[in-house]
């Protein structure tokens, strides 16, 4: 994994505006990721998050604003250094059905090698190691179409970290996954930050993203409307009328961080 020597954060969006078809979906986010950090971007359904997510991946171009990598325009980076610098894994990536998880995995080193030259030792190092540390390792020879939703899941996550990434995107990565793979997970993300690695994830499960990021970012109408730790944005007005939720924090013996309990705010007779 390459980690740049620069003060910079690894990506940063600047006042964006993301377009989707004739409507703005994403409206003036500003937003900064550091090296290591465990960014949870989370909000209410066709907020924007996915939108963001494949902005700031260079996958859509912004209507204003910017996105930048390392501190320099995203449109400045040449296509494979954006491919080396930033893995997308989301839910519905469509690889065809008769690969092999192990060569699906293996595609992750593609933006360092090419499609045509010859893997080196380090390449198949990164890609046994990602199967190992996604728990899947047993799963190498088994086709994508024969897998469960949690597997192939996990067979995305693999192929995002052989490509040792800078900036690690993640959208709904615990979406089909049952407790025991979801704290596997996010045990994995843990690992690759403290290897360097920025982590932003798209988290639908507040409870979940509040016990693991270091920071949320809520979008609403495709504006970020709250911004900081989890036990001090849990508890704003902003995101409770943003999930039409009432929220308390309950202390629980034995844990330094409170639980959260939310409630559906029901309409006034």
């Amino acid at each position: 994994m390459t980690v740049a020597l620069t003060t910079a954060p690894v990506a940063e969006a600047h006042a964006l505006c993301v377009r989707r078809g004739d409507r703005m979906v994403v409206h003036d986010v500003t937003l900064a990721i550091e090296p290591g950090e465990a960014v949870a971007l989370v909000g209410p359904n066709a907020a924007g998050k996915s939108t963001l997510v494949r902005a700031l991946a260079g996958l859509l171009a912004p209507a204003r604003g910017e996105v930048r990598l390392h501190g320099r325009p995203l449109r400045e980076r040449g296509r494979d250094t954006v491919a080396r610098a930033i893995a997308l894994v989301s839910t519905d990536e469509g690889p065809a059905a008769t690969l092999t998880v192990e060569e699906r995995t293996r595609l992750g080193r593609f933006p360092h090698r090419g499609a045509l030259r010859p893997f080196t030792a380090a390449d198949e190092a990164a890609v046994t190691r990602a199967l190992e540390r996604t728990g899947i390792q047993a799963l190498a020879a088994r086709r994508l179409s024969t897998l469960s939703a949690g597997e192939r899941q996990l067979a995305a996550l693999a192929r995002g970290l052989a490509q040792e990434p800078d900036l690690l995107l993640l959208d709904e990565p615990a979406a089909h996954l049952d407790i025991g793979h979801q704290l596997r997970l996010f045990r994995v993300l843990d690992e690759a930050r403290r290897e360097g690695v920025a982590v932003l994830a798209v988290i639908h499960d507040l409870p979940r993203a509040a016990a693991w990021a270091e920071r949320l970012v809520v979008l609403t109408g495709g504006r970020v409307v709250a911004e900081g730790r989890p036990a001090e944005v849990l508890t704003t007005t902003a995101v409770a009328a943003a999930f039409e939720v009432t929220i308390r924090a309950a202390v629980v013996p034995g844990r330094t961080e409170p639980v959260y309990l939310f409630e559906e705010q029901l309409p006034r007779s």
